[in-house]
């Protein structure tokens, strides 16, 4: 991360902390995983005049509805009426435990409402977590706060899929190629609950190992290897390919709805950061839930035709910083963060990947 000295990302979080996690309604609050992506690509400078920008959006928190406990959290889950009571209860889980723990025991219980508040709340805790991890001797109470308010918009959200049935997934079993099998829904309007509730199936991704193949003769992708000997490894690897193919993907089919299939990439890799403070057991069951998350987004406004070869966007002779620079400029929460997840599969060279980020600019309005 780039060094926050000013504290800048500490002030911005404080001053979010008084706002609630959504407005109108139902939309969500996207200023604090903004802030932290601005400041970690060095554009700390202009945090404060992109909030006074986004203050429009900002609502005050909802007012609390009841006390969850340990005996009530189960009925409370994916109520919407708590979303002021889901932050309280985390605040006081995180004042009496350390942060992982209390991420240990929650994240597989809201694993299966990844899809909820649209991905953003799982969106927020990967920006949340990022910032602990950064330096975990020095974590300070606004980055604590954060996680609290991030998993509570997540419990008070949650929203299992709908029970989907398993297709078969491509025989390269690469992600591209199982994104690219995803079916769009036939009606793709209204919002994405309704969307959502009419999906039926996905194509199965990862690959599983097939009975009576060797481990060279399984299913793979071009740009990972089985290693049956490690299955942690082996979804971190396939969790790092989604989010590469998600991303690419974006670049020739984000018109379909330039501000929604945004989330087709940034919520995996949302689950591609929190894994390194996660067990390792965890790690398989939060690829399976990306998975869902990604191509659900996919099937709800993934357009028929990807863009014509001639009008893909280019980043030829453009550097990572260049393009965040462009994004910050843009000022868009939606392109900022598209950006900041094409940076962290450009940290080699991907000029799809920067050719992405450069297309959400163009795409999407600043004005919405």
């Amino acid at each position: 991360m780039t060094d926050d000295t000013s504290g800048t990302l500490d002030e911005a979080l404080e001053r979010l902390h008084a706002s609630g996690p959504e407005h109108e309604g139902w939309l969500s609050n996207h200023a604090p995983m903004a802030v932290e992506a601005l400041v970690r690509h060095g554009q700390g400078r202009t945090v404060h005049r992109w909030l006074d920008r986004y203050r429009d959006k900002l609502e005050e928190m909802p007012d609390s509805y009841a006390r969850i406990t340990e005996e009530n959290w189960r009925e409370a889950l994916g109520d919407p009426r708590r979303l002021a009571d889901w932050p309280a209860y985390f605040d006081r889980e995180l004042a009496d435990r350390p942060w992982r723990d209390v991420l240990a025991v929650w994240w597989p219980r809201l694993l299966p409402g990844i899809a909820g508040g649209a991905t953003h709340p799982v969106i927020r805790v990967g920006h949340a977590v990022r910032t602990l991890l950064d330096d975990p001797g020095t974590t300070t109470a606004p980055r604590t706060a954060e996680l609290a308010h991030a998993l509570g918009y997540w419990a008070a959200r949650h929203a299992p899929l709908p029970q989907l049935r398993q297709q078969p997934g491509p025989a390269s079993g690469s992600a591209a190629d199982a994104l690219a099998a995803v079916e769009p829904v036939a009606d793709q309007s209204g919002g994405i609950r309704a969307r959502l509730a009419r999906l039926t199936a996905f194509p199965t991704w990862p690959p599983t190992p097939q009975p009576g193949r060797t481990a060279a003769q399984q299913p793979t992708s071009r740009t990972t290897a089985p290693d049956a000997a490690d299955p942690a490894e082996e979804a971190r690897r396939r969790l790092t390919e989604l989010v590469r193919a998600a991303t690419h993907r974006y670049a020739t089919h984000g018109h379909g709805s330039p501000v929604m299939l945004v989330h087709a990439a940034t919520a995996p890799n949302a689950v591609l950061r929190v894994l390194p403070a996660l067990p390792r057991e965890l790690w398989a069951p939060s690829l399976d839930a990306a998975w869902a998350a990604s191509a659900a987004v996919t099937a709800v406004y993934a357009p028929q035709e990807p863009l014509p070869a001639d009008r893909l966007p280019s980043a030829a002779g453009v550097t990572p910083e260049e393009v965040f620079a462009r994004a910050a400029a843009h000022g868009d929460e939606h392109a900022i963060k598209l950006t900041d997840t094409a940076l962290d599969v450009a940290q080699g060279p991907d000029p799809l990947a920067l050719a992405a980020a450069l297309h959400a600019c163009a795409m999407i309005d600043p004005a919405l």
